[in-house]
């Protein structure tokens, strides 16, 4: 068995310790956690993931975060894994702070990355995992508030939340989505 489990994010120094680079930073984790490393291919930083017999495809897109379907689509396709075997990891402001969610399917919320992915593959039923950010702006300040750095005592709680996100895309590849939404959305 085959998946592709994409983690958004934008490329660049000024982006890599923000809130919404919560996609790399779970993947970079589970490499580091692995001893994998990603090689930079077409449309993204990519790996290979192995684990109880699946083979997990690790996807950081290039395209920056407003053109990730371009590389979700392209990688879903070279690789010919179908559509129920893709679990995006993404930011969501939505969430208060270190929530963490599983869904089947759904819509964008606003999030660039979900919309591109959404437009360009022409439907919605995938599965995510949203990662919650918390809302802490004013009116108007999103962009900069999903860009900036995470706070310290978010920081301190981040490598535990990273450790929950790793076991769910091992859980979403060996006992599927709705077993994994039952058991991981339903703890705190």
């Amino acid at each position: 068995m085959k998946y592709l489990i994409a983690g958004l994010g934008n490329i660049g120094k000024e982006y890599e310790n923000t809130r919404h680079n919560i996609g790399f930073k779970i993947l970079d984790a589970l490499a580091d956690a692995s001893n994998i490393s990603f090689k930079d291919k077409r449309y993204g930083f990519v790996s290979e993931y192995k684990f109880k017999a699946r083979s997990f495809i690790l996807l950081k897109p290039t395209t920056y975060m407003n053109l990730s379907g371009r590389a979700v689509n392209y990688w879903l396709q070279k690789e010919k894994i179908n559509i129920q075997n893709l679990l995006v990891l993404v930011d969501d402001i939505a969430l208060d702070y270190g929530v963490i969610r599983v869904r089947a399917k759904g819509g964008a919320g606003g999030h660039n990355g979900l919309i591109s992915i959404q437009q360009t593959l022409g439907r919605n039923d995938y599965a995510r995992l949203r990662f919650g950010v918390g809302d802490n702006f004013h009116p108007g300040f999103q962009s900069d508030y999903v860009l900036s750095g995470w706070a310290t005592d978010e920081e301190k709680e981040l490598s535990g939340k990273i450790d929950t996100c790793i076991e769910i895309i091992q859980s979403f590849g060996t006992i599927g989505i709705e077993r994994t939404m039952n058991f991981f959305n339903k703890r705190k």
